[in-house]
């Protein structure tokens, strides 16, 4: 049953860079309903299947026309399938998850445009809700929710703050802008591209560990970034201007005692007590859902801006939201690769062509596990192209955040109900709602309790941590425990760029390493019979005499390939078991040299070219050469090249138990 599967249970899931709320497991019942598709289909990535309902054609124009370009169409805008088919029996769980994620995205939207990215509540609350309605008619994804994340807002306000002090003079506000846009705009282009070039198995090359060391950092960073407003140290930040995280802390420490503000330090940590102790209580009633879907954070937002204001606590020196124009840099709609963007595009591309990889990974886990969960499937490449697309859309109002899909937030969407992409319209229509009229009303909102909200996402990133730690110490990973530390290490002492730029290098110099490692063993005789297995498998498997059986278990290409002669010499000198190049040979010269390459099921042009050089090479060394179980199609590519001229016709043979055969009679015709 999908709604029990793996992908709820296991804990790498939870893996994102993700600060929404909890999860809400339990939160509605999982049935029948669930694991059903909304609609009867096959697999979109097997075929020309549609998307969704589908009239029979009639007619032979019908069919061909439904065939080759209606299926296509349907294919690459999949809501041109399901809008039509859509059954209202399903609107009352859509509606009623918009409404809940929108209540919870607008404060949080509110944080991480001001306090993360460093802009304006505008930047996260357009990036709710532009993105979102372009991904709703073209993401394969039913309950993916896209909008901006805490550690993508991260990455674009250290960017804006770099720019800042390059450039002093300019305006704080329109400057922002501009390196928000040029930053939106490349994360579109470059989403878009990889989707185009089928690059969406990018979310199998980077290891979970990795991820983990990342996400970690990310939870650190921003709560170093959040301690500043909650003290009330902001004025003084502004005047020092510590650089990377870990200077943020040893400034905390220096002056947290001496120059925090008494009143907004009492009411940031009385509003996160607050927070807390709201969601423990929720959590008490999990099966009273009028009770367990309260949104704690939008009352406190609520209930702490008429304290405020009834308090006057802007005029005792807490800094509150203030004016904020729905103005985004003079102009609603404006094209993003401007006059105004073109000095910030070459100094922001490294850290968009982060963001799309953060971004995508997030949002492909995300829309995986809710694709297994409620039965249906999910293309990464037509994600990739969806996620640029609504990117792309977004930049051209200045100031967009960059948008990606949450894993837990999109859990949550799931849960209280949504069963299509009408949920993330609804959203996205409350935030557009609550931006043009809301954000007056909010004039008096501490910006300590925006730091406090994300302080409470920021918990929920940790919440994994003990457990992975554990699970990789249990396993012996210690690869992945120094991924892991690398990561968390380098994004603390530097920066969050730097850290996972060297990551992802030594990531994929890792998975460079192994994949240019042939896969073969060694084969033995099992006694008393004519049966051949691995000798590191098989105990009792005994060699032959002077004979070196080598299976290969991989088809062979130029990067597995250029290691074959080392690894061979090792075998000759010590088996299949490890052992360094110092010690003493452990097997006898070895006169005979017998391949298996029943498992090869492909060797390109350079492979050839260097088995043909290793074995001219053994053949000088005057080791007799064999080859079992050579397939049709390999055995005419070795005539092409030479490599049967080169051995004689004698050398190859169905079996192993064959060859072997003929190096025994030859040993005894020489005895």
């Amino acid at each position: 049953m999908a709604g029990n599967s793996n992908a709820d249970s296991s804990p790498f899931y939870t893996i994102s860079t993700a600060t929404s709320n909890s999860s809400l497991p339990g939160m509605i019942r999982r049935g029948a309903q669930e694991t059903t598709p909304l609609f009867v289909q096959d697999d979109v990535e097997a075929g020309p299947a549609q998307y969704g309902a589908n009239t029979p054609p009639t007619g032979k124009r019908t069919k061909m026309f439904d065939s080759q370009f209606a299926r296509k169409v349907r294919y690459y805008v999949p809501s041109i399938a399901w809008i039509p088919a859509y059954s209202f029996s399903l609107l009352g769980g859509d509606v009623l998850a918009g409404v809940s994620l929108a209540a919870m995205l607008i404060p949080q939207s509110v944080s991480y445009g001001t306090s993360l990215a460093k802009i304006g509540p505008t930047a996260g609350l357009f990036a709710a809700s532009i993105p979102a309605i372009v991904y709703s008619f073209l993401g394969t994804s039913r309950q993916l929710n896209v909008a901006a994340e805490a550690a993508l807002s991260l990455l674009v306000g250290q960017s804006v703050t770099e720019f800042r002090h390059a450039y002093p003079d300019a305006a704080p506000d329109k400057l922002g802008f501009a390196v928000a846009t040029a930053i939106g705009v490349q994360v579109g282009i470059f989403a878009s591209i990889l989707g185009f070039l089928r690059l969406g198995f990018l979310d199998v090359v980077l290891s979970r560990a990795l991820l983990r060391g990342f996400v970690t950092a990310v939870a650190v960073v921003i709560t170093v970034e959040q301690l500043v407003p909650m003290f009330g140290l902001t004025a003084l930040e502004n005047q020092l201007q510590p650089e990377s995280s870990l200077d943020k802390m040893f400034f905390l420490v220096e002056y947290v005692w001496t120059h925090s503000h008494r009143l907004t330090t009492t009411i940031s940590f009385a509003v996160l007590l607050l927070l807390i102790l709201l969601r423990t209580f929720k959590n008490c009633f999990k099966n009273t859902w009028w009770i367990y879907r309260l949104p704690e954070v939008l009352i406190v937002v609520v209930v702490s801006t008429w304290v405020s204001d009834e308090l006057q606590w802007n005029q005792s020196g807490v800094e509150i939201l203030g004016s904020v124009p729905i103005s985004t840099d003079g102009t609603f709609f404006k094209f993003p690769l401007s006059s105004h963007t073109h000095p910030f595009l070459r100094g922001t591309t490294s850290t968009a062509i982060l963001i799309t990889i953060i971004g995508f990974l997030d949002s492909i886990v995300a829309a995986k596990q809710n694709g297994d969960r409620f039965g249906h499937p999910i293309s990464p490449n037509r994600e990739l192209v969806a996620l640029g697309a609504a990117n792309l859309v977004g930049s051209f109002v200045p100031g967009t955040l960059p948008a990606f899909g949450s894993l837990i937030r999109s859990r949550i969407n799931g849960d209280i109900g949504a069963r299509t992409q009408v949920a993330s319209l609804v959203t996205a229509a409350l935030v557009l709602l609550a931006t043009f009229f809301l954000l007056p009303a909010l004039y008096f909102l501490p910006k300590c309790v925006l730091a406090s909200i994300i302080c409470l996402f920021v918990t929920t990133l940790f919440a994994e941590v003990p457990h992975d730690l554990m699970y990789y110490y249990k396993i012996e990973a210690w690869t992945d425990l120094a991924m892991m530390f690398l990561t968390f290490a380098l994004s603390i002492i530097w920066n969050v760029e730097i850290g996972i730029v060297v990551s992802l290098i030594i990531s994929l110099l890792l998975v460079i390493r192994r994949s240019s490692k042939t896969r073969m063993t060694i084969l033995g005789r099992i006694p008393g019979t004519d049966q051949w297995r691995p000798v590191t498998d098989n105990p009792d498997a005994q060699d032959v005499p002077g004979t070196l059986i080598v299976r290969i278990r991989e088809s062979l290409d130029f990067a597995n390939t250029a290691q074959l002669k080392g690894r061979l010499r090792k075998f000759e000198l010590y088996g299949a078991e490890p052992a360094h190049p110092s010690e003493e040979p452990r097997r006898q010269p070895t006169r005979v040299l017998v391949f298996h390459m029943g498992d090869v099921e492909s060797c390109d042009a350079s492979a050839v070219q260097i088995l043909h050089e290793l074995l001219e090479m053994y053949q000088n060394r005057g080791v007799d050469l064999f080859i079992a179980h050579l397939r049709p199609g390999i055995r005419e590519t070795f005539e092409n090249a030479g490599i049967v001229k080169l051995l004689g016709p004698d050398a190859f043979y169905d079996t192993v138990g064959e060859a072997i055969a003929i190096v025994e009679g030859r040993y005894i015709d020489r005895q």
